[in-house]
C-alpha cells in the first residue's frame, strides 16, 4: 500500500516577471501564470487526487481553484503552506539585495539553516509545514492508494520535500528552483525494517509515523504551458 503526495506550485505572479521576492506578501497570478494553473489542472487531471489542501495565500489559492475547478473538487486552505518568511528582503528584487550585500544571496541558497534578516530559514519552513502532512497521515485513512494534492510555493515545497527524504542540512540545496505551474511528485510506503523483512507492506496505526518516502519526480510539468516557468532562485519565494 502507498500515499502519494504532489506538490503544484503556484503559477506565476507579477512579482515573479519583476523577480521581486514575495514571501508572504499576498500577490496575486498574471494571466500567464492562471494558463498555467490551467495546464497543470488538465495534466494532472488522471492523478487520482482526492483532496487539494493549498497555502492560503492568494497566489497559491487561485492556482488550487483553478485546478479544483478542472477536477470538479474543492480546496481546503492551511497557512501552515505559506511561503518562507523573508522579513526584510520582502518586496526587494535580488538586483537590490546583491546591491545591499554581494554574496548574501549565495550563503542563503547554500544554506538551509541560514535565513534573511527578520525571516525564516528553510528549516524553520520545514517544521512549519511538515505537520501538515504527519497529520493527514494519521488521520486521513482514505489517503490510501490515492493522491493528495498541495499547492504552494517552491521555497515551502523545496523544504517540505526535503524534510520528508530525511535530508542532511548540506543536502538541502540539492533540489533545483521549482517552476511556476510545476511540481514534485513523491510517495509514501511503509518502512522497511532489516529484522521484519516479512512484515505486511501496509501502514497501520502503529507504523503510519514512521513513513519512508520516496521522489517520483521533480519539477515536472514545469514548462507545459508557456515560457515564464521562472526557477530563478530570487522569484521562486
Amino acid at each position: 500500500m502507498s500515499r502519494r503526495l504532489i506538490m503544484v506550485r503556484h503559477g506565476q505572479t507579477t512579482f515573479n516577471a519583476t523577480r521581486r521576492m514575495q514571501g508572504h506578501l499576498d500577490t496575486e497570478l498574471s494571466e500567464l501564470g492562471r494558463q498555467q494553473a490551467a495546464g497543470a489542472g488538465q495534466a494532472l487531471a488522471d492523478a487520482g487526487i482526492s483532496r487539494i489542501v493549498a497555502s492560503d495565500l492568494s497566489r497559491a489559492r487561485e492556482t488550487a481553484e483553478i485546478i479544483a475547478a478542472c477536477l470538479g473538487m474543492s480546496v481546503e486552505t492551511d497557512s501552515r503552506l505559506r511561503e518562507t518568511h523573508l522579513g526584510r528582503w520582502q518586496g526587494a528584487t535580488g538586483a537590490e539585495i546583491d546591491a545591499a550585500a554581494p554574496g548574501i544571496r549565495a550563503l542563503w541558497r547554500h544554506d538551509a539553516a541560514w535565513a534573511p534578516p527578520g525571516g525564516e530559514s528553510r528549516l524553520d519552513v520545514a517544521v512549519r509545514a511538515r505537520p501538515v502532512i504527519e497529520e493527514l497521515m494519521a488521520a486521513w485513512p482514505q489517503w490510501e492508494d490515492a493522491t493528495l494534492l498541495i499547492v504552494a510555493h517552491g521555497g515551502t515545497i523545496s523544504a517540505l520535500t526535503s524534510s520528508l527524504l530525511e535530508f542532511t542540512l548540506d543536502q538541502y540545496p540539492l533540489l533545483s528552483g521549482l517552476g511556476n505551474g510545476g511540481w514534485a511528485q513523491l510517495t509514501a510506503r511503509p518502512r522497511f525494517h532489516r529484522d521484519r523483512p516479512a512484515s505486511p507492506p501496509e501502514f497501520t496505526p502503529g507504523t503510519v509515523a514512521d513513513a519512508q518516502w520516496y521522489l517520483d519526480g521533480w519539477n515536472l510539468g514545469a514548462s507545459a504551458v508557456g515560457s515564464g516557468a521562472d526557477t530563478g532562485e530570487e522569484s521562486k519565494r
